[in-house]
């Protein structure tokens, strides 16, 4: 791992060096708890209907029968408030943390794929491929928490590592290799955690 002023550079074998552009995240201030209780556009009894929730039927039956026309958000809100753990059973396993919102600031290489890496201070800790582009797996994915990822059926990834994001402060950086094959992507990106080890991937 090297840096050169705004460069930094991965090995992937002993003759390939990838060379990372920075990308500057624009962090908003603000820090969100209990994001899951927003999410209400379902009552509880719509929720457990769906495949991945009737699992608790038996549960609520037994348990909580009044509330099944409580919005699924408000009614877990409710039951964290009390404390009641049961509320952790519709959440993923990182849906109840402290999130902050943060965006690229450049559009620079937003319509691009790649590979990237955040960095705390000059430590690698985790590395990811885009499929997509950058300006979706950033500003709509890590970036911005949505009450609907917090659950089971959610993006664990992605509260995960925003958590990991926001616990670090704003001392994160991201870093950028642009790529066009998926393919490549795909492997690349294996290589470099196999490599590495990058502690937020093995989390």
């Amino acid at each position: 791992m090297a840096f050169e002023n705004s460069i930094y550079e991965l090995i992937i074998d002993d003759d390939v060096q990838l060379k990372f552009e920075r990308i500057r995240l624009k962090f908003n201030g603000e820090i969100h708890t209990d994001v899951f209780g927003v999410k209400n556009n379902k009552t509880l009894k719509e929720t457990l209907e769906s495949k991945k929730y009737s699992k608790f039927w038996s549960v609520v039956s037994s348990r909580y029968k009044s509330h099944l026309d409580v919005p699924l958000g408000e009614f877990l809100l409710h039951l964290k408030q009390k404390g009641d753990s049961f509320y952790q059973e519709f959440l993923n396993k990182s849906g109840d943390l402290a999130y902050s919102k943060f965006e690229m600031s450049s559009d620079k290489i937003s319509s691009e794929m790649g590979v990237y890496a955040f960095l705390l201070v000059d430590e690698l800790k985790y590395v990811g491929r885009c499929m997509d582009t950058m300006k979706k797996r950033i500003n709509q994915g890590y970036g911005k928490i949505h009450p609907k990822n917090c659950y089971i059926d959610g993006q664990v990834t992605n509260c995960r590592v925003n958590a990991l994001i926001t616990e670090s402060g704003q001392n994160i950086s991201l870093w950028f290799h642009i790529m066009s094959s998926k393919d490549k992507i795909k492997s690349t990106e294996l290589q470099l955690i196999q490599r590495y080890n990058p502690p937020w991937n093995s989390q």
